[in-house]
């Protein structure tokens, strides 16, 4: 592979050459990989595995890691990226890692940074969001009717003191993008007005049931490269996220027809279908990680394809995000300014 070491750890594991996955050019110039690696792995896959399954990615051609601090297995993916720097494999420029701050370090955004980039073993990030717009909330396990009593609106004045402090780190060289995630038109278009450096990026969930079709125009119009989570409508996602009004991507009959005729897998359609679009999407699996990567050079989905997969958006969020509420009996809509608004009170 282009002359790069291989982890004799890792035998037999399949691989694309990575100069065949496209990249996407940012608004800044920095480009970047057309699809990722999530490392949110729900309940159900601890952080050791996780970090495996980052190692034999990488080795099996990803060269873009999505991570957080708060999915609390920074520092297992830390190990696993330091013996593939120590290997030779790759050097620390032939990745792209992203990270997120927390609701609970809006106001310590540094001391944030610095303890991903500890935790990872970096000394810079490609890409750092702001994970959630809504500060000071300390997650509880809880389920889809929970509250925090830590929860508290967004307030625009306050989530521009955190903007500020990300734009710092640009400056300190300790981060060399920046961007959102979870945001809204109202909340974007305020932060574009008062921003010095604009977001190159918003992290947002995207899938053939939830195709966000404003917002995801209203991002590229304005520069911001779509970042697609949740892009296989998260099978894997946990219980506590779960409503009886969900809607399984990967069982819609379009995509099952498609799949049926381009023998690949419905996972591979969906994944397809964000790269044409022009999303970024970032699929978590520690058995199909190498079916995800491939489904980028297998051949394009027509245009027949892309019209008739248009046609099955169901305006189905998945990951409402109800437990950032924070008054009683109040929608979880209000968090997405669904009228338009900024809700904060």
């Amino acid at each position: 592979m282009n002359g790069q070491k291989e982890l004799t750890s890792l035998p037999n594991i399949k691989n694309i050459n990575p100069e065949l996955i496209p990249e996407i050019k940012l608004s800044n110039g920095n480009r970047i990989p057309c699809i990722g690696l999530g490392t949110f792995g729900s309940d159900s896959v601890n952080a050791e595995t996780i970090a495996d399954t980052v190692r034999k990615a990488v080795y099996a051609g990803y060269r873009h890691i999505d991570c957080a601090s708060v999915y609390g297995n920074e520092r297992n993916i830390g190990k696993a990226l330091n013996e593939i720097f120590k290997s030779g494999f790759l050097k620390r420029e032939d990745l792209w890692i992203t990270s997120k701050v927390w609701n609970d370090m809006h106001e310590k955004v540094e001391e944030s940074c610095i303890q991903t980039l500890a935790d990872l073993q970096i000394n810079y990030l490609d890409l750092y969001l702001v994970h959630w717009p809504f500060p000071n909330f300390h997650p509880p396990k809880c389920d889809v009717t929970s509250r925090s009593p830590n929860a508290k609106p967004y307030i625009h004045e306050n989530f521009m003191k955190t903007w500020y402090q990300m734009e710092k780190l640009v400056d300190k060289g300790l981060v060399k993008n920046i961007g959102t995630s979870n945001m809204t038109i109202p909340k974007l278009t305020l932060l574009l007005k008062d921003a010095r450096i604009k977001p190159v990026t918003n992290e947002m969930e995207l899938h053939p049931h939830f195709q966000q079709t404003e917002l995801f125009e209203f991002c590229l119009k304005n520069n911001i490269q779509p970042i697609a989570y949740c892009p296989l409508g998260s099978p894997g996602r946990p219980e506590r996220d779960r409503t009886p009004d969900d809607t399984v991507d990967l069982e819609d009959k379009v995509i099952l027809s498609i799949a049926e005729r381009l023998n690949i897998t419905p996972a591979q359609v969906a994944i397809k279908w964000a790269v044409q679009r022009g999303q970024i999407p970032i699929p978590f699996s520690v058995n199909h990680f190498f079916e995800n990567l491939e489904a980028v050079i297998t051949p394009s989905l027509t245009k027949k394809d892309m019209e008739d997969i248009s046609k099955i958006d169901k305006n189905c969020r998945l990951i409402k995000g109800q437990v950032f509420l924070w008054k009683n009996n109040q929608s979880w809509e209000d968090l997405w300014d669904l009228n338009g608004e900024i809700i904060s009170a």
